[in-house]
């Protein structure tokens, strides 16, 4: 979320001719990638749709994708843009160790309380 918000604010100064095109790219998917782990999340108890959700390894890498045409195009500085890969990187390695543990976190029934 807080990946997210940071291209959120850094998109608002983006040129307005990128408002359908870049930007509105870039945000959809930073926000996929949230939104994506959330349900997953809630679908935890069925580990083949929780594994299904966590789909959102391929948002977090378009994101990356978005991120290196802003940069490329001039709209956001190099700082910002490695920042923001190095968290989407480190968010799409937890994905993958999700996924390959998958069994870990899905929800047990008949569980003691």
């Amino acid at each position: 979320m807080e990946a997210a918000m940071r291209i959120f604010e850094l998109t608002k100064s983006f040129p307005v001719e990128e408002k359908y095109a870049l930007t509105d790219q870039i945000i959809r998917a930073s926000r996929s990638v949230c939104a994506n782990i959330g349900e997953a999340w809630r679908k935890r108890r069925y580990e083949a749709h929780f594994v299904s959700k966590l789909s959102a390894e391929s948002e977090a890498e378009e994101t990356r994708v978005w991120l290196e045409f802003s940069c490329r195009c001039g709209y956001m500085s190099p700082a910002d843009t490695s920042a923001l890969d190095q968290e989407y990187d480190r968010i799409i390695g937890q994905l993958v160790r999700m996924i390959d543990k998958s069994d870990h976190w899905k929800i047990r029934f008949g569980r003691a309380q």
